[in-house]
């Protein structure tokens, strides 16, 4: 039902005690509120702030096994100490000559210092990075714009009978007094969406989805809070040392402990390669051979966004016996499918229903993942893939947890009929930012969206690519699409939870 302008009820009683816990967990500190006119001097400068690597616990050097503690404290540009928190900081322990890398964990202190956590997991030099994503003063910009202009970027869809043809805006937030309405909501999952009614053609008359455009309103102070190589992705430098040197694990002390395993990173990368910490363990799977010989006898299917759709790709560029059937499909949205008939394999591609930000979707083919999840019979040679998260980055956190919650209805469905299948899901990943991307999918917008996910699907026989490590810990360049590297690793998690070997 529509409750207004982007206010739904959810559908089940025990959702809204799930949402608010939700809510609560992923709850950001306060942030200032913006004095008018707007001042660049007091807010949040990385080139005033800086971190101290703090001395090892106990003292004494550092082995594979310590955790390492960074202070972080922020300054303004005028050289005074920030007396709140709120700024969105990460951090990251690398060696680039041992392709090693892994994450820190930040915890804001709520006075202007910061502090991030490691796990050193590899001998030699562990150099440490902490980047400025946005000061607490953006993110009090960017909340503010999901609460007032959660229609920022806005949908069309074309409608047409015989020679007639009509385009509207379309969303799922649509103000219902300005225009008559064209009711879609999905009759099985509830999920709302709504076009503007064609003043000629009815509402059954609608054709194509498509992206519209984004409408704009921020004022030029409020702009100069995301500037890159200014106060946007920009490094936090050390006073003094940035690095410490690392010997090996001390005698009968194991590598990592479990507490580590339970609260620290997921994973790191050794040589290039992602290693997980707990769990699964990856494998490499180098060859087109070790590929196909994993994915024998099964049936792949992907459901999600273009980050998704990276994966398929590179299944179809990595088998050469895996052949796409041409389905005469859009290249931006699928759906896609390709065969390997000597090992009786497919891998499909259908990207998630509205709001998706795509050129053009036949409404035909916009599909919500937990309708199709339905339409599966699953099986031990069944494999799920789901990534939804980029495209909602614009809309309240509560349309996003509502999503994920019918998305999962539909997995517990699915396992509790065929539990040998293999559900995996993929985390956000972090992305390079302009002044467009942080207003419509900052990196501040798609960790909510990590957490929820996370949360959401916490418990459940689900396998997650824990793609926001793999991009902050890598010592590639952040991108919406990760660079091949990236995707290799990603894969290759993949592919280990598909066909998992004993540890050896």
């Amino acid at each position: 039902m529509h409750h207004g302008f982007c206010t739904f009820q959810p559908l089940f009683t025990e959702d809204t005690r799930e949402e608010n816990l939700i809510l609560d967990s992923i709850d950001w500190p306060e942030t200032p509120s913006l004095p008018a006119p707007l001042s660049l001097e007091h807010t949040s400068d990385p080139a005033h702030s800086s971190f101290t690597i703090l001395p090892r616990k106990g003292g004494g050097q550092w082995h594979v096994g310590d955790q390492l503690k960074v202070m972080i404290k922020m300054y303004d540009f005028k050289g005074h100490p920030k007396k709140s928190g709120g700024d969105f900081l990460v951090a990251r322990l690398h060696n680039a000559k041992l392709g090693a890398g892994v994450t820190g964990q930040v915890v804001d202190h709520l006075n202007g210092c910061y502090s991030a956590v490691f796990t050193l997991l590899w001998e030699g030099s562990a150099e440490v990075e902490v980047t400025l994503v946005h000061p607490s003063e953006a993110i009090t910009v960017l909340q503010r714009l999901t609460s007032e202009q959660p229609d920022r970027i806005y949908f069309t869809s074309l409608f047409r009978s015989g020679s007639v043809s009509e385009s509207t805006t379309c969303n799922i937030c649509l103000h219902p007094n300005q225009q008559p309405l064209c009711n879609y909501t999905d009759l099985y999952t509830g999920e709302p969406w709504f076009c503007y009614k064609p003043k000629k053609l009815k509402c059954d008359t609608r054709i194509t989805h498509s992206k519209g455009g984004f409408n704009k309103k921020l004022n030029d102070k409020e702009e100069k809070l995301f500037q890159s190589n200014v106060n946007m992705k920009v490094p936090i430098w050390a006073s003094g040392n940035s690095s410490v040197t690392v010997l090996s694990k001390k005698t009968g002390q194991p590598a990592v402990n479990n507490n580590i395993v339970k609260s620290g990173p997921s994973g790191y990368y050794s040589q290039g390669a992602w290693r997980t910490l707990g769990g699964t363990t990856v494998h490499q799977f180098n060859t087109s051979s070790a590929i196909s010989q994993c994915l024998k006898d099964k049936t792949v299917h992907l459901y999600g966004d273009s980050t998704i759709r990276q994966w398929f790709e590179y299944l179809n560029a990595a088998l050469p016996d895996l052949k796409e059937f041409n389905l005469h499909s859009l290249k931006q949205a699928g759906p896609f499918m390709a065969l390997d008939y000597a090992n009786n394999i497919m891998v499909t591609y259908r990207c998630h229903g509205p709001p998706i930000r795509f050129i053009s979707v036949p409404v035909s083919q916009l599909r919500y993942i937990a309708n199709e999840l339905d339409g599966l019979s699953g099986g031990t040679n069944t494999v799920v893939v789901l990534g939804i998260w980029s495209h909602f980055s614009t809309f309240p956190i509560k349309v996003y947890i509502r999503r994920l919650q019918s998305i999962r209805r539909a997995v517990v469905r699915l396992l509790d009929r065929a539990p040998g299948t293999v559900v995996i899901i993929r985390t956000a990943n972090l992305k390079a930012l302009t002044l467009y991307e942080t207003l419509t999918n900052s990196d501040w917008y798609s960790l909510q969206r990590d957490k929820v996910l996370r949360a959401v699907f916490k418990g459940l026989n689900v396998r997650l690519v824990d793609a926001w490590e793999m991009t902050l810990a890598h010592h590639l360049p952040h991108n919406l699409h990760p660079q091949p590297p990236i995707i290799k690793n990603m894969m290759d998690v993949v592919l280990s939870y598909i066909c998992p070997q004993k540890r050896g």
